[in-house]
């Protein structure tokens, strides 16, 4: 037999064991190497103690800032980490301290898991709330001229008047004969009336409501003469500038201002609901007198638990919303 074809087989035999050796090595490696974390995969955000503050509570931190930028979400997040590690650390001394067994916090944790709960509840029923239509969003748009397709900015002048009820028939017709308000300011200066004045630049999603049609009938220069408990209130219109939106502007808020109001009554009747199939007995200091037991309910049901989905006054957008003129 010739020697050559003798080596052949123990050559490839050691051949094929060092590739074996091989072979599990390198796959020991790449398990060894599965087995380590990416540390950028991580849910916990840091370490406090015996404590772990996650990237979820960061983000449900976050979602609590209304109006916030993409752009500043990183650095809110890193703030909103730093406040969770004071937090941290002040909640393991109560711990140790035993605070959750001193009866006011006991008292506050149960109000607080009340409240969760319940509005946790009206959100659940406000979600039932179907989205507006089309149509719907266009007959708002089209009966609040005032709002959109008529919309001004308005330059308005406030003066808040102290006068007796025998002043004000002589107020209203000074008024009307002065050549402009520095002339009537004059006069109430010349009879010792006391009188503040201020003025301001309001769209007309930032005007009340109930004030911005009447509003938004005068022309430049008119004034809006109201009785107060101490006096009068001139409101004088000093310009104007036309500033109309479109529905496809409108669309986003108007939508999400019917959705709320959807939403509201749901709520509000769901209340009512609630409220009429329970057995409500009034006790002790509370319990029904003169004024009667109906009084008590009315007076609750005019100030039901307040509900997430409150709406703003309708406008815009949320943020261009405020509450009345603002003036004073």
């Amino acid at each position: 037999m010739n020697p050559k074809t003798q080596t052949t087989p123990r050559l490839a035999r050691g051949r094929l064991t060092l590739a074996a050796v091989a072979l599990a090595s390198t796959t020991l490696m790449l398990a060894a190497c599965g087995d380590k974390k990416d540390p950028a995969a991580t849910q916990t955000a840091a370490r406090v103690n015996k404590d772990e503050i996650t990237v979820h509570q960061i983000n449900f931190m976050l979602q609590q800032q209304r109006g916030l930028r993409q752009d500043q979400a990183e650095a809110a997040s890193h703030q909103i980490l730093e406040r969770l590690i004071d937090q941290d650390l002040a909640v393991q001394k109560a711990d140790d301290q035993k605070l959750d067994r001193d009866p006011r916090v006991v008292q506050q944790l149960e109000a607080a898991r009340r409240e969760v709960l319940a509005r946790a509840y009206l959100e659940k029923v406000g979600e039932g709330a179907a989205k507006p239509t089309q149509q719907e969003i266009q007959k708002y748009y089209e009966d609040k001229p005032a709002l959109f397709s008529d919309r001004r900015i308005y330059n308005l002048q406030e003066i808040s008047i102290e006068a007796r009820p025998d002043q004000i028939p002589q107020l209203r017709e000074r008024l009307t004969t002065s050549k402009n308000v520095a002339d009537f300011i004059e006069y109430l200066k010349s009879q010792n009336i006391k009188f503040a004045g201020n003025q301001a630049v309001r769209a007309a999603e930032q005007l009340p409501m109930a004030s911005l049609d009447a509003i938004a009938r005068m022309k430049d220069g008119q004034a809006m003469v109201t009785d107060t408990p101490t006096g009068v209130q001139v409101l004088l219109l000093a310009g104007s500038r036309s500033q109309p939106v479109s529905i496809d502007q409108a669309k986003p808020a108007i939508e999400q201002y019917l959705l709320n109001e959807r939403k509201r009554k749901l709520i509000e009747d769901e209340m009512k609901s609630l409220r009429a199939a329970a057995k409500i007995e009034y006790v002790g200091r509370f319990a029904p007198a003169a004024s009667g037991a109906a009084a008590g309910a009315s007076a609750a049901q005019a100030a039901p638990l307040e509900s997430p989905a409150a709406p703003a006054s309708p406008g815009l957008s949320s943020s261009d919303i405020t509450k009345g003129m603002g003036l004073k």
